[in-house]
């Protein structure tokens, strides 16, 4: 009674609402209705902001939204018997509608994120069986190697732990391939995985045939796994140690729960964060989708699965016959059946992972456009608003999630739009000047305010415009292909870890500056035909203000199709960590700072370095102190590069030796031991972006990019060696910053200034001792390069004689002490 009470309390509210909105006033009592709204919803914002506030701020917003769109559909469309106007006009009305629908959606399912507390401790005895599932294709033994070597160190009992590597890349299917040079390379490929798999105590599977993609290879696996949970892991979404104490709790409280679901972290940047230098200043992409509507997804029961990074039960798979493999995107579709099924999901908003991002703009585009097939297919295929089982809530947020890669279209068309009338004079929306600043720019405004009230920290203004606009040229045509037909679509592997070695155009860059060089010509006529044509009027002005908006966009996409090269062959990550390193038998406690999968950074004590240098690499190993309750490792070979002095301290780049898989397990645990390190670099991003600075860096970017980009295409640049050892150091990726205040380098006297470098994949080197003066390569493919050797001893190694001496002093003074007692 009390909730049908409510129900009536809540229709009858908004039923008011809405007949007072629909009451016909003036334009200018409708602007000073709207700029009251934005008043109090900033001093709301700025003086009372808080739980109990955030709903009225959001209930202002949208009531001047609601106005908005009232207005343009009973008052701005042209007249229907000009047919070619009104169907433009009509086209961008409903491109406006879709917009608000999704806009008002995200509000309802984010309005109040869930944080989860943790899981309730669980007695070891107690705990499921857990196996993780690797699914790969075409990926590198060094890049497998890291990924179960820390699976294998995860915080769980070892017993209750098995990790399986899921290779559809050594299938019996392409071992038999006609081809016989692809024949040879997939039995090479099992035979080194085998072998991979024995020495890091995993589990090698395969299978007959590459059927159903990725949905097919995990489902291979359930045939063979018999644990109660599932943990799913991309080849290269390394686990940090502690993902299943923090998420294997929540199935003991909640026997219908199927998924726990974590954040995808990276690594390393997306083409637009690398291209416009924000990957370390600015919240990626992916961390609003993470951060904000997966959190708000799940207080209604309708966080999804991921692909990775995520936990499942057996018994839920099982009953829904496996992973899903209808669509190109199994994650989604299999949660989709789940929920359907009356399981329930579960959403910890903590990075628990690391993962790499594709390197280029056509890997970028060409990962997001399966993301986008694979969405329609659900769509069209299982309809979520006809789906029984779903409630209501959950209908509505999986079509929100669907209709969301909708968003090209709009993006076009609000792109183009302005152009009909600049070169056409045509009129698609009839309003004056006065009616589109009282209704169209406050709501412009408004609408702005309220997504930078939700998402400031995870989203600066206008990104998501930029983003979409990148994506809505080549997703336009992936949206046509699936609706034309929906079953088509096929599963593509994303490629990962290309070499960017040069400053150059990207492959996909030529529609951006056709459409560049059209905005262009829009915004010159605009301003010719404002200030020379007789008859034009102020809404010229308008159009032409509208159209300059879309050229700084396209500009600043002109940056992103302007590819830098990369400044890390492999990515890293900041960490805190302590080790001892040993450099011809003499050790010392060092500080960890950076580490990557080819080097890391220490700091030490300056006294520990003898004055005078050379830059000739010493070999030595690193041994890592385990994080509390981790067993021991093994040491790191390790080579100690150039060394610069800060204070009292030296910080010097200590660059691996070609590592066995034994080594993996050292480095993965050293890397991926404190899941806190890649929190503490998300947090370090995450400062609101207010919207006067977000403007003029977006601003900044549509006026500055576009020179940059044709100064690449006119440059012409020849490949240049990767730069491999600044960020080490550095994290910035604008450019290589110092260590330390500039001082004289410790020196190195053993060679002239030589740098270890990198082979051409190397392989991992079973039963075979390391060659300290190699460095692994296991994300990247670089050239062939000469390595330096480092001199024997007796040719006058620095820190034997250092140690001659001071062994010398320190007996001399025994002696003496011996004496005078």
């Amino acid at each position: 009674m009390v909730r049908a009470l409510r129900w009536l309390a809540w229709m009858g509210t908004t039923a008011a609402g809405l007949a007072l909105l629909s009451q016909p006033v003036g334009t200018q009592n409708q602007l000073a209705m709207s700029l009251a709204a934005m008043a109090a919803m900033a001093v709301l914002w700025l003086a009372l902001d808080g739980p109990r506030t955030r709903f009225v701020f959001l209930a202002m917003g949208s009531l001047v939204v609601l106005r908005y769109i009232l207005w343009r559909v009973t008052d701005t469309l042209p007249s229907p018997g000009d047919p070619v106007s009104f169907g433009f006009g009509l086209l961008l009305l409903l491109c406006e509608l879709y917009c608000v629908f999704i806009l008002f959606v995200s509000l309802i399912i984010n309005a109040e994120p869930l944080r989860r507390r943790p899981p309730a401790a669980v007695p070891a005895s107690d705990l499921p069986f857990v196996d993780v599932f690797v699914p790969s294709y075409n990926e590198d033994a060094e890049i497998l190697a890291m990924t179960l070597a820390a699976a294998r160190q995860m915080n769980y009992p070892p017993e209750k732990l098995t990790v399986w590597l899921l290779d559809d890349g050594g299938t019996d299917q392409k071992c038999a391939d006609p081809d016989l040079e692809k024949a040879a390379a997939a039995k090479a490929r099992r035979s080194e995985l085998q072998a991979l798999c024995r020495d890091l105590d995993a589990r090698y599977l395969t299978r007959a045939r590459n059927e159903h993609a990725k949905a097919g290879n995990l489902n291979n696996g359930l045939a063979s796994a018999t644990g109660d949970l599932v943990l799913v892991l991309d080849a290269d979404h390394v686990p940090f140690r502690s993902l299943l104490a923090e998420t294997v709790g929540y199935f003991a409280e909640d026997p219908k729960l199927f998924l726990v679901q974590t954040p995808h972290a990276f690594l390393n940047p997306d083409p637009i964060e690398r291209n416009l230098r924000t990957f370390e200043r600015m919240p990626s992409e992916n961390e609003m989708f993470y951060a904000v509507t997966q959190a708000g997804l799940d207080k209604w029961n309708g966080s999804f699965f991921c692909g990775s990074a995520a936990l499942l039960r057996r018994q839920a798979l099982d009953e829904a016959g496996g992973f899903a493999g209808i669509t190109i995107t199994e994650d989604c579709e299999t949660a989709f059946e789940l929920h359907s099924r009356g399981w329930t999901s579960a959403y910890v908003d903590k990075p628990l992972i690391a993962g790499l991002q594709p390197d280029t703009l056509a890997d970028f585009i060409g990962q997001r456009s399966r993301w986008c097939q694979g969405m329609f297919q659900i769509l069209l295929l299982k309809n979520p608003a006809l789906q029984r089982g779903l409630k209501p809530i959950q209908k509505l947020a999986y079509l929100s999630s669907m209709t969301f890669w909708f968003f090209p279209v709009p993006r076009l068309v609000f792109m183009f739009a302005p152009l009909l009338h600049i070169f056409f004079d045509l009129k698609i929306f009839v309003a004056s000047v006065d009616e589109s600043i009282a209704y169209t720019a406050t709501y412009i405004v408004i609408n702005l305010m309220m997504q930078n009230y939700v998402y400031g920290k995870f989203r600066w203004p206008f990104v998501s415009e930029l983003y979409e606009y990148v994506q809505g040229l080549y997703l336009s045509k992936a949206i046509v292909s699936v609706i034309w037909s929906p079953r088509k679509p096929t599963f593509n592997v994303t490629s990962k870890g290309a070499t960017l070695d040069h400053d150059h155009l990207s492959a996909l860059s030529l529609p951006f500056f056709a459409v560049y060089g059209l905005l262009l010509t829009g915004c010159l006529v605009a301003a010719w035909r404002y200030a020379f044509e007789p008859g034009v009027t102020n809404l010229m002005l308008v159009v032409g203000l509208w159209n300059l908006f879309n050229l700084l966009t396209a500009g600043a996409a002109l940056g992103v199709c302007a590819e830098r090269r990369q400044l890390e062959r492999t990515p890293s990550l900041a960490i805190a960590r302590r080790g001892q390193l040993t450099l011809a038998g003499r050790a010392v406690d060092v500080a960890i700072e950076r580490v990557s999968a080819e080097a890391c950074t220490v700091r030490m004590p300056a006294a520990f370095l003898a004055p005078g240098a050379g830059h000739r690499p010493v070999p030595g190993t690193l041994t890592v102190v385990p994080v509390a309750g981790a067993r021991p490792a093994g040491a790191l070979p390790v080579v100690l590069g150039p060394v610069t002095r800060s204070g009292a301290d030296a910080v010097g780049r200590l660059a691996f030796g070609t590592l066995r898989p034994q080594d993996y397990v050292a480095l993965a645990g050293l890397m991926y031991g404190d899941a806190e390190a890649m929190r503490r670099f998300q947090l370090r991003r995450r400062r609101h972006k207010d919207l006067f600075t977000g403007t003029l860096q977006f601003v900044w970017w549509g006026l500055a990019e576009p020179v940059r980009a044709l100064r690449t295409a006119f440059a012409g640049e020849a490949p240049r060696p990767v730069r491999v050892e600044a960020p080490e150091t550095a994290p910035v990726y604008d450019e290589p910053a110092p260590v330390a205040p500039p001082s004289p380098p410790v020196d190195l006297p053993l060679a002239p200034r030589t740098r270890p470098t990198l082979p051409v994949r190397p392989r991992i080197q079973a039963d075979v001792q390391p060659q300290p003066h190699v460095a692994p390569q296991p994300h990247v493919q670089a050239e062939a390069r000469t390595v330096p050797q480092a001199e024997p001893e007796a040719e006058g190694d620095w820190v034997r004689l250092m140690l001659d001496f001071e062994n010398d002093r320190a007996l001399a003074a025994r002696g003496r002490r011996t004496d005078a007692a």
